[in-house]
């Protein structure tokens, strides 16, 4: 049987934990891009076929009632200040996970982002400010200023398929600071009159959040009732609601399912598999859910809704205008379309590569982009690309011919970025390869996931001592999915001479009870200088690992048995095992196999094609660093 690359992803007790949510919150931006572009472009065809039937749609009023109570916004409205609060809420989500588990765990690293994005926001106020000053069309500075993150990463799987992965976690931190400042803005600049007290209903509401938070409640739907009537708060105040989106997604912990809390749910399983009643099917749910963090489950519930349904309906409520050759003159000659034009391609740019130039001049290199100068460039001209808060702040600062202008200028800016960005990553492309590893991967130091580095001197290497390139991998030797990856592992050490390999021992015992003996074994090999035949052996014969096969292992490696028995009884490897497992908690290790590629933990397939490329990145990060 073939066996494809979507069959090296599945992971013992840690499920599918090897897509993350922030490779999936990647993937689903990017593939959202294309219905993006599609909704905007039928807006534009439906505004210039059928411009009255358009405005009317959108402007029909919906009510939604409650007694004596409701509201009534027109659909553009309820899709502006209603649906877009989801999104916001998986921008907050996915904030609060850089902030918890991605990059922005150091926290060192969270000021060139910062820097980068509220300069990127800035550069452009200014150019737009200069470019209407005396037009009386200042108070539309907002809608030059924000990067449209699903736009952003779209463009970036299209331009820079060569570009370094750093590249898009980045983008992305640039993109949340942006949205979180894009969100203050319109809730100080942008909304109308302030209604004292219901701006206090909904500031209580968001107290209650905090409290409720603070006593471990762990409810849902007690935080999305208190999280609605904050946003009635809101829009009856005159603020935009949106703002509350965000701030319920950053207040969402995330954090890695550990080994507590799959072995808790492995072991409720059990008994409902034994005793399959209605309580116990209840609390293997709440068991299961409790394994994994609430930002988790949040973000795999909304992040298909708001990227391939929010996002797509907000362009098409508000990117259609009529279109013809005296509208364009018109737009073209107008302070708002140039402002805007100016202010995404020109001064996004100049923002966000400027802010970490500086960063790193005034810090003397300590603080420096996670990737290259060239790749930096990339961002910066990616980041150019407005839309969705864009047209939301257009749709607040203007109305009329100026609104359409703003729209113009928002949509020619998108187009003007990704040709800016095609044509700096083909620079990029065509440099000499040392110096284009250089101006891509840059000289900062990387994060390290591995807690305990790897001793040649005590751990288990297979491959060169003092290769440039070190993979690890947590292993259980009765997990079928290690079996699965061990002939991956043999390819890749005999396509790269410059490879090592190290298995470290994460028994999980609670679905695999074979798995510490057949771990001490090969610990009595190593005792006897046969690890690695012992090793192979148990990989290839993971379904007889009792006591008397690792016997008749034992005599075909050529080993003194009754010395092996006797270390087997005594459970003289039973140490090392251990210092394995707690190297593991340490790294987050909840699953096997569990891949680290020169200390930085692999996410995605471990097929032989994943973990080459992963190899290769490491190997040109170790070159330019030498």
């Amino acid at each position: 049987m073939t066996l494809q690359a979507t069959d090296y992803t599945g992971q013992t007790a840690c499920g599918n934990d090897t897509h993350t949510p922030l490779r999936d919150f990647l993937r689903t931006e990017t593939g959202s891009a294309a219905v993006l572009v599609t909704a905007a472009l039928a807006a534009l065809v439906w505004a210039n076929l059928a411009p009255h039937m358009y405005e009317s749609f959108w402007h029909a009023h919906l009510s939604v009632r409650l007694g004596s109570h409701g509201i009534s916004l027109g659909l553009r409205e309820w899709v502006n200040s209603g649906l877009m609060t989801v999104f916001f809420l998986v921008v907050g989500l996915e904030a609060r996970r850089e902030f918890d588990m991605g990059e922005l765990r150091d926290r060192r690293r969270l000021a060139l982002p910062l820097a980068a994005g509220l300069s990127g926001m800035l550069v452009p106020v200014a150019i737009y400010l200069a470019l209407n000053a005396g037009h009386g069309t200042t108070q539309g500075w907002g809608a030059a200023m924000s990067t449209d993150t699903a736009f952003a990463l779209g463009m970036l799987a299209v331009v820079g398929r060569r570009m370094p992965a750093g590249l898009r976690v980045f983008l992305l931190t640039i993109t949340v600071v942006d949205d979180f400042l894009a969100l203050g803005v319109i809730a100080v600049a942008y909304s109308d009159r302030i209604h004292v007290p219901a701006l206090l209903l909904a500031i209580g509401t968001f107290a209650v959040i905090l409290l409720v938070r603070r006593l471990g409640v762990r409810r849902g739907v007690v935080y999305a009732v208190l999280a609605v009537v904050a946003w009635i708060g809101l829009l009856e105040s005159g603020v935009d609601p949106v703002v509350i989106g965000l701030a319920m997604g950053l207040l969402t912990y995330a954090y890695p399912a550990t080994r507590s809390d799959l072995e808790r749910a492995t072991g409720l399983f059990r008994l409902f598999r034994e005793q399959p009643t209605p309580e116990l099917e209840r609390s293997v749910r709440i068991g299961l859910a409790s394994a994994l963090s609430p930002n988790d489950r949040l973000q795999r519930l909304y992040h298909p809704w708001a990227s391939y349904v929010v996002v797509p309906l907000f362009a098409l409520a508000n990117a259609g205008i009529e279109i013809n050759g005296d509208q364009l003159a018109r737009a073209f000659s107008s302070p708002v379309t140039l402002g805007i034009l100016a202010g995404y391609v020109v001064g996004k740019p100049l923002g966000v590569i400027g802010a970490s130039a500086l960063a790193a001049l005034l810090s003397r290199g300590r603080v420096r982009p996670p990737i290259g100068w060239g790749a930096v460039t990339a961002g910066g001209t990616l980041a150019g690309v407005g839309f969705t808060v864009s047209l939301l702040i257009a749709t607040l600062a203007f109305d009329g011919t100026r609104l359409e202008d703003a729209k113009i200028g928002v949509l020619t800016a998108v187009l003007a970025s990704f040709l800016l960005s095609r044509l700096v990553t083909a620079v990029l492309g065509a440099l000499p390869r040392p110096l284009q590893l250089r101006a891509l991967l840059g000289e900062s130091e990387t994060i390290v996931d591995l807690a305990v580095p790897v001793d040649p001197d005590r751990d288990h290497v297979r491959g060169p001592r003092h290769a440039a390139v070190t993979v690890v991998e947590y292993g259980d030797y009765e997990c079928p999915y290690c079996g699965q990856a061990e002939p991956v592992v043999r390819a890749l050490l005999g396509d790269f001479e410059d490879v090592r390999y190290v298995w470290r021992h994460l028994p999980l015992t609670d679905v695999h009870v074979h798995a510490q003996l057949a771990a001490e074994a090969a610990e009595a090999a190593a005792a006897q200088g046969r690890y690695w035949e012992m090793h192979d052996l148990l990989l290839s014969h993971q379904g007889a690992l009792r006591p008397n096969h690792l016997r008749g292992y034992a005599a075909d490696i050529g080993l003194d048995v009754q010395r092996f028995e006797r270390d087997l009884r005594a459970h003289g490897g039973a140490a090392r095992v251990a210092e394995d497992v707690e190297s593991a908690d340490l790294s987050g290790v909840a699953g096997t196999p569990t891949f680290f590629v020169n200390g930085r933990r692999h996410h995605g397939a471990y097929d032989i094609t994943s973990l080459s490329a992963a190899v290769r990145t490491a190997r040109e990060r170790a070159t330019v660093a030498a």
